[in-house]
């Protein structure tokens, strides 16, 4: 295990409580160690090194020594930034019975009752006007804000027999007392960024968990922290792509993590939009490759969509795979689906098979218990919308899509070894 990275991966998530606190601090670490950084809407430049991003999203890239039009091939990995939670309501101010209360909606696929009795802050983006026209400006309040108080045993005696939430009625939290105001959320953004309420247009604002992510079990063989699912697998390929070394001819090496995925990618910032073939074609065309040149260029190409794999539960094996118990700290998850809810096939499990051999990282695989619902990732997204070949793989955990989740502590070395590998492939 390599210590640093864990301990790079915890201080990263903690730090990255928002998707787009996530895509700005991958962007800053970027810079810092030579990419030239563009906007999405300027004229991307000849570089060796390029990251772009906005909002929630980071698109960077390393090139070859040499480039030739004809010959050109990509080598990607894709994740993403946002993780399921509770997004606060654009008239969110509410007050019954002596609380004050903040409405707000649940985001992607919530493991419900991993929010009750946590002490919450508030982070994301807020919108705001100034002399020159709208201004967006990141926010974070990491200090304890907001609480969904959970029913005591004793007004619900069944409890423990089958927990049953109310996303409208009982996931609103308590952030304080007396009477709510319209415009109290509000006043608060507006002091929080150092701004008039007036000021304040819109957000984009969730609640985090506070508490800090930490190694933990017996001999430190584990780690718990939120949103491992999927800063875990973007804080792999950004760490491989700063520490990229020569990058093989004819090849760019290229890192995307995009936003949405957990509700389906449907954005201008998911991986259904044409965000990423966009940027490829335009990251091409700093090399004077045409369209024809472009497209065969895909069909060279190679994408690892790197995102969480479900480890073993050892209380609930019964809802595993027999045959493909994957287990913490044992190395990348290659994720197979035969109905393609994960992009694998038979050759790009094998490439990334042959990957792992050479990074000197064990490999595991996963298939799905057949009489359950299998989920999905961006990677047949990213396969059908590209046309090119891609290999679902991820680090194991448990307590996928709860508040706070839990890994193996040697799987984020393993990962960034295995991805500092493809990006390096030749």
């Amino acid at each position: 295990m390599s210590e640093s990275r864990l301990d790079s991966l915890l201080a990263w998530i903690d730090a990255s409580p928002s998707p787009y606190h996530a895509a700005h601090n991958a962007t800053a670490e970027l810079s810092s160690v030579g990419f030239n950084r563009f906007g999405p809407d300027e004229k991307w430049e000849e570089s060796d090194r390029v990251v772009v991003s906005w909002g929630g999203v980071v698109i960077a890239a390393a090139f070859g020594s040499r480039i030739d039009p004809d010959r050109l091939r990509f080598r990607i990995v894709g994740a993403h930034t946002d993780s399921p939670n509770l997004r606060i309501k654009p008239n969110p101010d509410s007050h019954k019975l002596g609380y004050r209360q903040l409405g707000v909606e649940v985001y992607g696929g919530v493991l419900l009752n991993s929010w009750l009795d946590r002490d919450l802050g508030l982070s994301g983006r807020v919108v705001v006007r100034d002399g020159s026209g709208n201004q967006t400006l990141l926010f974070s309040a990491n200090r304890p804000l907001l609480r969904v108080a959970q029913l005591a045993i004793h007004l619900d005696r069944e409890v423990n027999e089958g927990l049953k939430l109310d996303r409208q009625s009982h996931l609103a939290p308590i952030w304080g007392l007396g009477t709510s105001n319209d415009g109290d959320f509000r006043s608060f953004l507006a002091d929080e960024i150092g701004v008039n309420d007036s000021e304040v247009l819109s957000w984009d604002v969730m609640c985090h968990d506070l508490t800090p992510s930490t190694v933990l079990g017996r001999d430190n063989e584990l780690y718990a922290a939120p949103r491992i699912d999927n800063l875990a697998s973007c804080h792999a390929a950004l760490s491989a792509l700063q520490q990229i070394g020569p990058v093989g001819e004819d090849t760019i090496s290229v890192m995307v993590l995009f936003d949405h995925e957990e509700v389906g990618s449907e954005s201008s910032t998911g991986a259904k939009g044409p965000m990423l073939s966009s940027a490829l074609e335009r990251l091409a065309g700093t090399r004077s490759t045409n369209r024809e040149q472009f497209l065969r260029a895909l069909n060279r190409s190679i994408c690892v969509s790197a995102d969480g794999a479900h480890a073993v539960h050892p209380n609930y094996v019964d809802r595993h795979e027999p045959e493909h118990q994957v287990v913490l700290n044992g190395g990348p998850v290659i994720k197979i689906n035969a109905n393609v809810r994960y992009a694998t096939d038979a050759e790009s499990s094998a490439l990334f098979q042959s990957v792992c051999r050479s990074a000197g990282v064990p490999v595991q695989q996963y298939a799905h218990r057949t009489n359950l619902l299998c989920g999905s990732t961006i990677g047949p997204i990213t396969a059908a919308q590209l046309g090119m070949s891609v290999v679902d793989v991820g680090s194991a955990q448990l307590s996928m899509h709860s508040a706070r989740e839990m890994g193996g502590s040697k799987d984020p070395d393993y990962l960034f070894s295995a991805l500092t590998e493809f990006f390096a492939g030749t």
